[in-house]
């Protein structure tokens, strides 16, 4: 049986930059070629402007009057779109993409001005290199021809005799030395374009200022999005878990309290999708989803979630709620999400107990769940996860204290409140965070 070989990742990545090596010989000088282009497509124009001047003065208004409309070509903002990635693309320049307009830096009067400039060399460099490289390759080509002919005498700057036979052979290598000779004219010219196309091209320092503090947004944006998805998802998956295992059990000795499980765990999918949807609003189009994000006025839907998951919760909702400022309420919201889905997570279907309270100048949060089983257990060798690290980075958002870990029956970490509902035994698990109204004004 035959068994095919197929090539390893690194001799793929050898191939494929021998290529581009390749493909690069040729992209250069045809970058150079297209300056030569522009300058020949507006030299028409560049001659009706002196044909309207004196004769004597016409050597100096065509290059002049050419020299203008190229830079003129420079003005457009399309103009710096086109000729960066052209650039990229031919020379290998590896220039960053233009700064938009609303970034505020660009493409401003100082850009415009340097792509202008930009055309002016490569027109000037590709005119130059053609005019080059032309009559080289003309006379490469008819050295050799006049010799395979039987010889004759051809001008090249001064006459020169081409013998045919073995004599007029030297115009063989004659010829390939003017190959090579032309092509290092294109290569050299793109040389210089290559290195002087981050300084025409390249962006300025606001730009680059304005390219990094835009980095910098995005990535407080991705961060900002994946602890929004773990907040949710982390917490829907939870528990749906539990309710599918509640179901489980009582399929057949309960079966309707299995199917209110069941139902309860469509609802918390179907509230998942629409804060799935919420999130990742953020990434259509630059823009956020329509939908409100979720602050603490839906508390009791999340309670319910949580109480339709079988899960024994005790909550105590002290004071007015509309009074926290919303961007407290809403990462307030977020940071009692984590604080059930961890109860859920690590205390199974032990009882939990919440306690939130909105005093004049502070708001409190509270979880609180039993050190049982499994969780008193595995307890020793518990980590803070990403889910309590991005909860203590929201409270310090704020401006407010966070702690999470087990205390002693009727300690606590931040100030004793005891154990108000006879939760705990022997010691608990208390997830607390005092946020400053103050912090969201």
């Amino acid at each position: 049986m035959h068994v095919p070989i197929r090539p390893s990742p690194s001799a793929k990545t050898a191939k494929t930059a021998k290529t581009a090596k390749r493909a690069s010989a040729w992209r250069g000088p045809l970058h150079v070629l297209l300056g030569a282009a522009v300058a020949l497509l507006l030299s028409p124009l560049a001659v009706l402007a002196a044909a309207v001047v004196p004769p004597a003065w016409r050597p100096v208004v065509f290059p002049a009057a050419l020299a203008v409309l190229v830079a003129a070509l420079g003005l457009p903002r399309i103009a710096r779109r086109a000729s960066v990635p052209l650039a990229n693309r031919l020379l290998g320049a590896d220039l960053p993409a233009p700064a938009t307009e609303a970034s505020g830096t660009g493409p401003g009067r100082p850009d415009r001005f340097r792509t202008s400039a930009w055309l002016l060399l490569h027109t000037l460099t590709g005119g130059a290199a053609t005019a080059v490289a032309l009559p080289l390759l003309m006379v490469a080509f008819a050295l050799p021809a006049v010799w395979l002919r039987g010889g004759d005498r051809i001008t090249v700057l001064a006459d020169v005799d081409v013998a045919g036979g073995v004599q007029g052979s030297w115009t063989v290598p004659a010829a390939a030395a003017l190959l090579a000779l032309a092509c290092l004219t294109g290569k050299a010219a793109a040389a210089l374009l290559r290195r002087l196309a981050p300084l025409l091209l390249g962006h300025r320092p606001a730009e680059r200022l304005a390219a990094l503090e835009e980095q910098m947004r995005m990535l407080a944006q991705r961060n900002r999005l994946a602890q929004e998805l773990h907040d949710s998802i982390g917490h829907t998956l939870t528990a749906s878990t539990i309710q599918a295992a509640v179901a489980r059990e009582l399929m057949t000795s309960d079966p309707a309290r299995a199917r209110h499980a069941l139902v309860s765990l469509e609802e918390v999918s179907r509230a998942a999708l629409d804060d799935l949807d919420h999130v990742l609003g953020l990434l259509r189009d630059g823009r956020p989803s329509t939908a409100p994000p979720l602050s603490l006025a839906e508390l009791p839907a999340l309670l319910d979630r949580v109480r339709g998951a079988g899960t024994e919760l005790h909550a105590d909702v002290t004071g007015n709620l509309a009074h926290v400022p919303a961007t407290v309420s809403r990462e307030s919201y977020r940071i009692v999400q984590e604080g059930l889905t961890n109860a859920l997570r690590h205390a199974s279907r032990a009882p939990v107990a919440l306690r939130v309270a909105v005093t004049r100048d502070r708001l409190e949060l509270e979880v609180t769940n039993p050190l049982t089983g499994r969780s008193a257990l595995g307890l020793a060798g518990r980590r803070r996860g990403s889910g309590l690290t991005g909860a203590a980075e929201r409270v310090a958002l704020l401006r407010g204290e966070f702690s999470a870990g087990p205390v002693p029956r009727g300690g606590s970490s931040i100030g004793g409140t005891g154990d108000p509902v006879g939760l705990c035994g022997e010691a608990c698990w208390r997830f607390r965070a005092r946020i400053p109204l103050g912090s969201g004004a």
